[in-house]
């Protein structure tokens, strides 16, 4: 079990570049698998998720070149991929397991998916429904509704699902099963818009998606059956949920000013921007563009006296994985923060209400954990600690930012997982 110990800083200034963005990597690998040619992927984030990812493609005979500058898919076509010989290892990723899913139900071919023990205990029913809804040949093995999951060839057809979670995920997984379903266009409503990474990148590829917002907050995206993916070139963002970490580092240690490069802020992601600026941080964008179908920026961020906020509703999907973030932000802010609406977070590596709840208090922040959020009475002095990761990459990280600015060191267990979404995190401090 590794251990690191972060202590305060006085002081923090300086120009960073996060690691590419975790969601879009993943999606890239899958997008180039299925596309006839070589696509060519920069500033991929080498993370354990990601490489799952390749590995998984890896068995089903797609040669993926993995370097220091780029990584170079060679693809198939939407119809390309093999038996695999063994067991899909998707490790600890869950957005590995629910997109690769999809795409599986389309196969003439059967394959089984596991991960680690953590992912093995992650619910699938989730996205198990609505791919049987399809006509998909998908089971969970121990019938449990989680992994390992058996998916045989079925017979797909079309379908419009409307999902009671705005979950990009479950939005991903039954539209790369409708490229497949050879009937018509397959669509799915969200009780509020979830991350649009696959729409924007699957356009790019050569489907045919589309997406509309209605009147309320509901939304609707819709895939038509496809023929073919072609290659492209994709220089992926640096990842907000990384930055959101430098970020609050930057607003909470004293003399602080940061820009941070190449930042993706797809409005479908960048709710952490927004609370930050209500909670009064001080955040400027510079060098905007939309050059590879993403927004980015550069973040110049400098030293913030922060207030609490209300965080929920339709902004909660946008800044899901920050929550840990932003709860630590929230017991150094003054005032009452508090966080509703956010019960997804009970399925994540953790149960993020109860590993969040359990750090603060260690560091002697007052919390009151509550059935779908937290209640966050800021002000009080943050003491030094030791906080338990759970082997969840963003309690660990989250937790250590505290650190910087707490009144003593803060000691992070299992600090090695951090390795999932950001492999060099502390060496960069």
């Amino acid at each position: 079990m590794a251990t690191m110990e972060i202590r305060p800083l006085k002081k923090l200034q300086g120009e960073v570049t996060v690691p590419g963005d975790k969601s879009i990597s993943h999606r890239a690998v899958m997008f180039g698998a299925l596309a006839k040619g070589t696509t060519e992927i920069t500033h991929f984030l080498q993370g354990a998720d990601c490489l799952s990812t390749i590995g998984c493609f890896r068995e089903m005979g797609i040669q993926i070149e993995n370097t220091p500058e780029k990584i170079l898919v060679h693809g198939k076509g939407l119809h390309g991929l093999s038996a695999p010989s063994r067991t899909l290892d998707v490790g600890n990723s869950g957005t590995t397991t629910r997109l690769i899913s999809g795409i599986l139900s389309g196969q003439s071919f059967s394959s089984v998916l596991s991960g680690d023990a953590s992912l093995n205990s992650r619910p699938m029913n989730r996205i198990i429904l609505p791919l049987q809804e399809m006509g998909a040949d998908i089971a969970s093995v121990n019938g449990n509704g989680c992994a390992p999951l058996r998916i045989r060839k079925g017979n797909l057809h079309s379908i419009h699902y409307t999902s009671r979670v705005a979950s990009a995920q479950v939005k991903s997984a039954i539209l790369l099963a409708g490229l497949y379903a050879g009937d018509g266009d397959t669509s799915v409503t969200e009780p509020v818009l979830s991350r649009n990474h696959t729409e924007l990148m699957l356009q790019g590829f050569g489907a045919s998606v589309s997406s509309q917002v209605h009147e309320g907050g509901s939304a609707t995206a819709t895939v038509s059956p496809c023929q073919e993916l072609f290659a492209r070139q994709i220089k992926v963002p640096g990842d907000i949920s990384s930055a959101a970490y430098l970020i609050a580092a930057a607003l909470l240690v004293p003399n602080a000013e940061l820009l941070i490069r190449n930042v993706g802020v797809n409005p479908t992601r960048a709710g952490v921007l927004d609370v930050c600026r209500a909670m009064g941080a001080d955040i400027t964008y510079l060098n905007e563009n939309a050059d590879s179908g993403e927004p980015v920026a550069d973040l110049l961020v400098r030293s913030s006296s922060l207030h609490g906020t209300v965080i929920e509703g339709s902004i909660i999907p946008t800044l899901i994985d920050e929550i840990p973030i932003l709860a630590v932000l929230a017991a150094f802010a003054n005032g009452t923060t508090v966080i509703r609406d956010a019960a997804e977070l009970k399925v994540k590596e953790t149960d993020r209400i109860k590993t969040t709840t359990e750090g603060l208090r260690a560091l002697g922040a007052d919390v009151t954990p509550t059935e779908d959020g937290m209640i966050i009475q800021g002000g009080s002095p943050i003491h030094g600690g030791t906080v338990n990761s759970y082997l969840d990459h963003r309690i660990a990280m989250a937790f250590s930012i505290a650190g910087l600015a707490a009144d003593g060191p803060v000691t992070i267990l299992d600090s090695q997982c951090v390795d999932v979404s950001w492999p060099g995190f502390y060496e960069l401090f």
